[in-house]
């Protein structure tokens, strides 16, 4: 799934993988095959707001999340990263936001100055770069329009639906949901309250949507009642 927001023009595009993964210059995935690994724990930072954009990265495992603190001292999640993906990448010399790994994670970090080349020298490679920032600007609007006119439970289904999806693209069962990240991420992400998100996810139990396990996996019972949910029908709540 990967949604952003307003200011990820700046950033990486979460998108970015589906659009190099089909066909990627040899170069390219050679040379992100080889790049150097690097570690991050569990809350710890790969990368803070202002910092010099330098490398770009691919998470090879674990998850990221994508956040900004804002002039208030609230915290913004504007999105999340998971294997595959590629952050970092932006067209600003400084990061616009703080990747923070959810979960103990792995990145293969490309010198920038390695993708740029490799783009100058490919043009497919360049247009499919700016293919993933245009979709980037269209998760940007979707997430607008998620936070500011939806409901809560229209939100939350949107999230897992979109998480469903993505399970069934990577070739996972689009029913079993590892979320890495916290209730309060997820609030953080839609808008929400980590109250409001807790007792979302209990009406949906209640509903029949969804069973929840063990830890932060979720099962979808009637993924086409979530479907409808997240696209506003809400008949059956």
């Amino acid at each position: 799934m990967s949604l952003l927001n307003p200011h990820t023009s700046t950033q990486s595009s979460l998108a970015m993988r589906s659009a190099i993964s089909a066909h990627p210059a040899a170069g390219f995935a050679q040379s992100l095959d080889q790049a150097s690994l690097r570690r991050v724990e569990a809350k710890g930072f790969l990368f803070t707001e202002g910092d010099p954009i330098s490398h770009v990265y691919r998470i090879e495992t674990g998850a990221i999340a994508l956040v900004r603190v804002l002039a208030d001292g609230r915290r913004q999640v504007m999105g999340f990263a998971y294997p595959g993906d590629l952050i970092g990448l932006g067209v600003e010399d400084e990061h616009a936001m703080n990747a923070q790994a959810l979960k103990p994670t792995r990145v293969r970090c490309l010198p920038v100055s390695s993708v740029r080349q490799s783009a100058a020298n490919d043009p497919t490679l360049g247009f499919k770069l700016y293919e993933a920032l245009a979709r980037e600007l269209a998760a940007t609007r979707d997430l607008m329009l998620t936070t500011g006119h939806r409901t809560a439970a229209e939100r939350l289904a949107g999230f897992l639906a979109a998480f469903s999806r993505r399970n069934e693209r990577n070739g996972k069962d689009a029913t079993i949901l590892q979320l890495p990240m916290s209730r309060s991420d997820i609030g953080d992400f839609l808008g929400l309250t980590i109250e409001t998100v807790s007792r979302t996810f209990t009406k949906f139990k209640a509903m029949g949507l969804i069973e929840l396990r063990q830890g932060n996996e979720v099962k979808i019972i009637d993924r086409v009642a979530l479907e409808k949910l997240a696209a506003g029908d809400e008949r059956k709540s």
